[in-house]
């Protein structure tokens, strides 16, 4: 089989990216590497890395996942510092076709294809199938999604509802907006929901209640709180999770979501079994 058999599809996010080969014809991503982003200048030297890595020289053509707006062909990294022009990218590497598209995007069209045996159901019944879907995680950012049925398939809507704006519930949200607004200016959900978001949260609370604060980073307060070594980290992991929920709500009420809501990114899994138990459903359903 010769190289040209081959496409290359990726996900890159803000902090890693992970490349695969498909073989044309197929669906089915073989040689997967992740590789972080921070080693590299660009993405053309990553893509060079990883066919190395993987011991392929050329491939046809390549679509990849960002975790950015998509606007033509300049492409600048949201959480990351490359920046391409993917039409330069095309012709640098001889590809026949390059295609890039929002990272949530991308999972978006990926819904429909999972099998209910690799869900985790979180709360309410089963969705209207003719209605929108709403998708949407926490991961580097926050990515939002949706689908919307027509006769032979789906829409994705391409969408930067992380950016939305925080919008506080009680005070103690309030002095979490207040202790946030001097650092970032204009604060929007995706300050407190993500990784950098959840270290964010922590550090607000610890002003709060004039406590120290010494954990420093986003898996040490997921790891404490699960533990439950730290009870600063669990109240805090237990808030962002119920902010999600009413993040998600929101969602539901503005698209009309009655599909289902299906929650992806690379944080969740880590704490799974502690999610389902927190207070998500209940900022996901206190509407009013």
């Amino acid at each position: 089989m010769t190289a040209t058999h081959y496409s290359l599809v990726g996900d890159i996010g803000g902090t890693n990216a992970r490349f695969a080969l498909v073989e044309q014809g197929t669906v089915q991503p073989r040689a997967i590497e992740i590789l972080p982003c921070g080693e590299y200048t660009n993405l053309d030297d990553a893509v060079r890395d990883y066919l190395a890595r993987v011991g392929v020289s050329e491939v046809d053509g390549a679509c990849l996942a960002v975790a950015s707006p998509v606007r033509g062909t300049q492409v600048r990294m949201t959480n990351n510092h490359w920046r391409f022009d993917t039409e330069e990218v095309r012709e640098q590497f001889g590809w026949s076709a390059f295609k890039v598209i929002n990272d949530f995007t991308a999972m978006a069209l990926g819904v429909p294809h999972v099998a209910d045996e690799h869900l985790v159901h979180v709360c309410g019944g089963p969705g209207d199938s003719r209605r929108p879907r709403l998708v949407m995680g926490p991961g580097t950012g926050l990515g939002v999604s949706g689908l919307v049925p027509i006769e032979h398939g789906w829409v994705p809507l391409m969408t930067e509802g992380g950016h939305v704006d925080f919008a506080p519930t009680d005070d103690t949200e309030m002095a979490v907006l207040r202790i946030l607004k001097p650092r970032f200016g204009r604060v929007s959900v995706e300050r407190i929901l993500c990784g950098q978001g959840l270290l964010n949260l922590y550090q607000a609370h610890a002003e709060i209640q004039g406590v120290a604060a010494p954990l420093d980073a986003p898996e040490k307060i997921t790891a404490a709180a699960v533990e439950n070594t730290d009870s600063l980290a669990r109240h805090t992991l237990r808030h962002f999770c119920e902010i999600l929920g009413r993040v998600a709500g929101n969602g539901v009420l503005t698209l009309g979501s009655t599909g289902g809501v299906y929650l992806c990114g690379g944080i969740l899994p880590r704490f799974l079994e502690f999610f389902l138990e927190s207070p998500f459903r209940n900022g996901f359903e206190d509407k009013g």
